[in-house]
């Protein structure tokens, strides 16, 4: 962890989000956040959603727990600064079937309009469920102000240029999504590292590890990608969509 946040820190890295996949993750997310005084996001992978059903009490208590983690977690170093990761996945539904997916990702999105809230969304495979369920619970239009949203982004995505329009993000991983990036404006684009914990080796990088440090590599991607925006500019654009998305303005 110390050599990692050394790196990251000689890359430029001012601060991090760091991101909950389920009740348990949520829980060391924040707590380490607010050791190393950064910011956290507090929700379940569609993946993980049917630990809800699972869960002692019955998803009404993992959502009540959820609910009462993120109002305790409001202020202060390791503040929730979103709800999330939560979405669809119908790539793997061998975890979690859709109907318990959808289901719990409606539930989420009552947290995220109860506590003002942007999401860190997640959709794979399954875009036409996950906008219409948007829509449905009132994100449709202005982030979902009407209803308390708001806004968020989609941290996960593998759907065309088009599907990207009426959502708002994707990785880098196949000429799709490259073309899917393109095609967003660069006052809808955010920048992101993520990577697994197996893949560490101590004392050096490693091929394939994209740990917070790694930033600069996943800005310059995206200027290459632009037509006339220099690298300077798409960081200091992805910067700020950060801050106003999330409510980091102590960060300016």
């Amino acid at each position: 962890m110390d050599a990692m946040l050394e790196r990251a820190r000689a890359a430029g890295v001012k601060s991090m989000i760091l991101t909950g996949g389920s009740l348990h993750e949520s829980r060391e997310a924040i707590e380490l956040a607010r050791q190393l005084g950064f910011y956290a996001t507090a929700g379940c992978h569609p993946t993980r959603s049917a630990q809800f059903d699972k869960f002692r009490g019955g998803p009404a208590k993992y959502l009540e727990e959820l609910d009462k983690l993120i109002a305790e977690n409001l202020a202060g170093k390791g503040r929730v600064v979103a709800v999330g990761e939560c979405g669809l996945d119908y790539d793997r539904t061998h975890f979690a079937p859709e109907e318990v997916q959808r289901r719990h990702f409606r539930s989420q999105l009552s947290l995220a309009k109860k506590y003002h809230l942007p999401l860190f969304l997640h959709s794979r495979a399954a875009h036409k469920d996950f906008v219409q369920i948007l829509r449905e619970e009132g994100y449709e239009k202005d982030g979902g102000k009407a209803v308390g949203g708001k806004g968020g982004v989609v941290h996960s995505f593998t759907g065309t240029a088009e599907e990207a329009a009426d959502v708002n993000g994707c990785g880098l991983k196949t000429a799709e999504n490259l073309a899917a990036t393109k095609s967003i404006r660069p006052d809808k684009i955010m920048l992101e590292t993520a990577t697994k914990p197996e893949s560490f080796v101590y004392g050096r990088p490693v091929k394939g590890r994209n740990e917070p440090g790694a930033i600069g590599g996943v800005a310059w991607v995206v200027h290459k990608l632009s037509e006339g925006a220099s690298f300077e500019q798409v960081t200091e654009k992805a910067w700020k969509n950060t801050v106003e998305v999330f409510g980091l303005a102590e960060l300016q």
